[in-house]
């Protein structure tokens, strides 16, 4: 197994490394386009704020994942690198995301302690494949201020004040807002999941 983890300076690549070795992933971390061409699978991790993403297409990173999502490539998003997913958030405004997905992420209403940091339970949707094995309910650890909506795509949502997408999973597409890597035994079979997925 080979996984390309993308460097787009927004931290949190050392856990999510060490995470996808432990698993016996073979890890490329790289901010090169070429090795994006040349990946099996891709990951992007991320913390802090939205505006990190920029990097992306600065770099031209952001059309090469593009193509190799086309292609047919699996990539996760974790974090903030799964709110890049959608059109954008509404913590950078003039920051577009990738817009495989059209809706907008945006800051939680008013009533709950931001961020949202600490173990919360996942409400899973059937037929996805990212969770299989991991039953309804399982805990995975959260740290964000700014969540995505529900939608079709959502494999699994979490309730903080309200519901927002805690995973989403579209084809070869898929995204956890949660930190796997800071997920226990549940986290990593997320992980392992996304490692050996391959086409239907």
């Amino acid at each position: 197994m080979r996984a390309t983890v993308i460097d787009y300076k927004a931290g949190n690549l050392t856990s999510v490394v060490k995470a996808l070795r432990h698993l016996g992933a073979e890890v490329t971390v790289t901010e090169s386009p070429a090795d994006v061409t040349a990946a099996e699978r891709i990951v992007l991790p991320g913390v802090g704020h939205f505006s990190a993403t920029q990097f992306l297409g600065q770099h031209g990173l952001q059309s090469e994942i593009s193509i190799q999502i086309v292609r047919g490539v699996p990539f996760l998003g974790i974090c903030v690198g799964m709110q890049w997913l959608f059109a954008g958030s509404t913590e950078a405004p003039c920051c577009p995301g990738l817009a495989a997905f059209p809706e907008t992420c945006d800051r939680f209403t008013p009533g709950k302690k931001i961020p949202h940091v600490g173990w919360n339970s996942l409400d899973l949707r059937p037929g996805f494949r990212l969770f299989a094995g991991i039953p309804d309910g399982a805990f995975a650890y959260f740290t964000h201020s700014y969540r995505a909506p529900a939608i079709n795509a959502t494999a699994a949502v979490t309730e903080y004040g309200e519901l927002f997408s805690a995973a989403i999973e579209r084809e070869n597409v898929m995204g956890v807002q949660f930190h796997p890597e800071k997920s226990g035994e549940t986290g990593l079979r997320v992980l392992r999941n996304f490692l050996e997925w391959q086409p239907c």
